[in-house]
């Protein structure tokens, strides 16, 4: 039997993994499985742009490159301005809304913050 943790907001028994978090499935919270442990590993993750700055949640950056939309005929135009850029893990670390395009996610080397 697992030895997984009970809810902390209903003490319910019947949690279970998914991915790197722990869900209830009687009142759906959610929470992270290792708790300190997982914010420690996001400090130290570092997000830097093509020039070497330090990128953050809600920064606004300027795509240095065209970059061709997959599955469209759009493009994303140099010096495209993106406001309020959200970080995430992965290949394409930055989570982003483009006038005109829609959501779409980036890769920071071909960003620049403003």
């Amino acid at each position: 039997m697992s030895t997984l943790p009970p809810c902390p907001k209903c003490n319910s028994e019947y949690t279970y993994e998914d991915g790197a978090m722990l869900v209830c499935p009687e009142c759906a919270h959610e929470w992270s499985a290792s708790g300190s442990a997982d914010s420690a590993g996001e400090a130290a993750k570092v997000i830097k742009d093509a020039v070497g700055n330090v990128l953050q949640d809600g920064d606004t950056v300027s795509v240095i490159k065209d970059l061709k939309v997959k599955g469209s005929s759009l493009v994303v135009k140099v010096g495209t301005k993106v406001k309020g850029i959200r970080l995430c893990d992965g290949d394409h670390d930055i989570d982003c809304k483009i006038d005109g395009i829609g959501a779409m996610k980036l890769k920071s080397e071909f960003v620049k913050k403003v």
